[in-house]
């Protein structure tokens, strides 16, 4: 069918409709370095003003650092923009081998992997290692990524209800016909900001004989005393069979990621994996500077410790204004607000006072569970977050949600 005029107004009322229920996205657009204070273009085509940035994944402020940007340059000079191939024909270097062996280290497991980005890991693992014979049994919340590769697998598809450690013994019981049971969650959930119950999950995992799989793309650098992740924090490093995570996120912010675990699930993913197969390697300057940040990371607890103060202060001044706050102990602190279009009015307003966030909606959180996520970072200093609860306290008092919960929310709002 050719794209006629009745094609096209088909796709113009389905974004009709996205923009009249309150769930289109618009995009801004930084002019200058990512950082903590931006400046921003919103909407398209108005001046760039500067804004304090509550929203990136920048958790270690590490993707500006000068020895990273140094690193970067060196691989740029050394090794050349990109390899122009795939791993397996002629796109690997000795320096995608060493990134490869520091994260299995930093990680504590046998191999890793690399990818493109963690969603390409998340996409092409499944696949490659189960089969119709096996089961993934997966938390309700797994990041869309996770979602998106266990549907590309043969592999039944079940879940268990968010956290639940009941829910989940139930669903292993259930599944012991199964060739292989794999429990599949995130480490920290990115939209929630709580952290898996590793340490009971992996418990399940011995008593049903089941294999664990772990995101820990919102934790990898910064979580745990040692920065390596969920698995860390939660006391079982070295027995979590398969873990995917970015360099996107705290490992510098450019792209990049991985799968690291069992030796022998890597080197099958290394065979089958179709987005490793068939990507282009992840660009030596990338690598270069991965290597100079796990170097940093390892080499002081000064900017975990700084993150980790930052988000007690964030988030108690938002529980102390009267947002309504999900728990968790990790630099991601949503405000709740439960509507799609009050969570983006209040974002536009914050922007105009010079604080950058993001409303999330359906489809990227469950509908009538709206809100903003804010993201702290080691570069935040306290000025930086004095300065934005003002502007939240303003916006919130203007829209009239500080002190109210979730029902009263809904009940004026609307879900």
């Amino acid at each position: 069918m050719a794209y006629d005029v009745r094609t096209r107004q088909h796709y113009r009322d389905e974004l009709g409709a996205i923009e009249a229920a309150g769930l289109f996205k618009q995009e801004r657009f930084i002019h200058g370095a990512q950082g903590v204070e931006i400046e921003v273009e919103f909407p398209a085509g108005q001046p760039a003003r500067p804004v304090i940035n509550l929203c990136a994944n920048n958790y270690l402020g590490l993707l500006s650092h000068p020895d990273v940007v140094a690193a970067a340059h060196a691989g740029l000079d050394a090794r050349g923009y990109g390899m122009s191939s795939v791993r397996f024909i002629c796109g690997t270097q000795d320096l995608h081998r060493e990134l490869e062996g520091r994260l299995s280290g930093f990680l504590g497991t046998e191999a890793t992997l690399l990818f493109p980005s963690c969603m390409d890991a998340n996409a092409g693992v499944f696949e490659a290692l189960f089969g119709d014979a096996d089961v993934l049994i997966a938390d309700r919340l797994v990041h869309a990524s996770i979602v998106d590769g266990m549907r590309l697998s043969k592999a039944q598809l079940d879940t268990f209800k968010h956290s639940d450690m009941a829910h989940l013994e139930e669903k292993l019981a259930e599944h012991m016909d199964k060739r292989f049971r794999v429990i599949v969650t995130d480490g920290v959930f990115s939209m929630d900001g709580d952290l898996a119950k590793l340490d009971e999950i992996v418990a399940l995992g011995d008593k049903y004989d089941a294999l664990v799989f772990v995101d820990d793309s919102h934790a990898t650098g910064f979580i745990g005393a040692g920065g390596r992740g969920t698995h860390e924090a939660k006391g079982v490093l070295g027995r979590i069979d398969l873990i995917t995570t970015t360099l996107g996120k705290a490992l510098g912010g450019a792209s990049g990621g991985c799968v690291s675990g069992r030796a022998e699930l890597i080197e099958m993913c290394r065979q089958r994996a179709r987005p490793y197969l068939f990507s282009n390697s992840v660009p030596p300057v990338i690598a270069a500077a991965a290597l100079r940040v796990l170097d940093l990371i390892e080499q002081s607890t000064e900017r975990r410790d700084r993150l980790e103060e930052n988000a007690r202060y964030w988030r108690r001044l938002l529980g102390e204004a009267g947002f309504d706050v999900r728990p968790g102990d990790s630099p991601i602190v949503p405000v709740m607000l439960y509507n799609a279009r009050l969570a983006q009015d209040m974002a536009r307003d914050l922007f105009a006072r010079g604080i950058y966030v993001v409303g999330f909606f359906f489809p990227v959180v469950p509908k009538g569970q709206a809100r903003i996520r804010t993201q702290l970072s080691a570069a935040h200093e306290k000025r930086h977050l004095d300065r934005a609860i003002e502007a939240f306290v303003e916006v919130g008092d203007e829209h009239g949600v500080l002190g109210l919960g979730k029902q009263q929310i809904v009940e004026r709002f609307g879900a």
